[in-house]
């Protein structure tokens, strides 16, 4: 059995996913990049790396067995522990790590022209991440997804406020 203090935050993340239902590893990339991909990035590589280590923890059990062998998985109530403990757990500090903000940090190394597609290109994503943001935001019917769908919609406003801050 794994020790709480050993869970991280995209196992945890996985886990909380999970008490939806049973997914296969394809459907939790896709339910987190929906759910909270906004605020907190998991990767293909990094939910195929967790999956089995939280099986053998016993905090998941295999499911059935889907389409072109995809394997579901579903939290045990070990598993639920787990998460209910992770979530009264300190978080610790935040660590935002943005290769776009890091690029505009070094910006000035680059052509006016050069940075004006960085900037013109990033605005552009930005503006449809921001879209997607408010209509989550307006969609949220749960208190608490609400407030983080929010926040998501405050990030991509501030990230457009900075990529205008920019010099030509």
């Amino acid at each position: 059995m794994a020790d709480v203090t050993e869970l991280n935050a995209t196992s945890a993340a996985l886990l909380g996913l999970l008490h939806e239902g049973p997914k296969t590893g394809g459907q939790l990339v896709a339910a987190a990049t929906e759910r909270f991909g906004g605020f907190f990035s998991v990767t293909r590589s990094q939910v195929y790396r967790e999956l089995p280590a939280l099986t053998d923890a016993g905090l998941l059990r295999l499911g059935k067995q889907g389409p072109r062998s995809s394997q579901q998985y579903a939290i045990t109530a070990a598993g639920k522990r787990a998460f209910k403990s992770w979530l009264n757990t300190e978080p610790g500090p935040d660590n935002v790590r943005s290769p776009l903000i890091l690029r505009l940090a070094y910006s000035g190394s680059l052509t006016p022209k050069q940075r004006a597609g960085l900037v013109e290109s990033a605005r552009g994503q930005y503006a449809v991440k921001m879209d997607e943001a408010k209509n989550a935001a307006k969609a949220a019917t749960d208190p608490y997804e609400k407030a983080a769908a929010d926040f998501t919609v405050s990030y991509n406003r501030a990230i457009i406020k900075l990529l205008d801050s920019i010099p030509d």
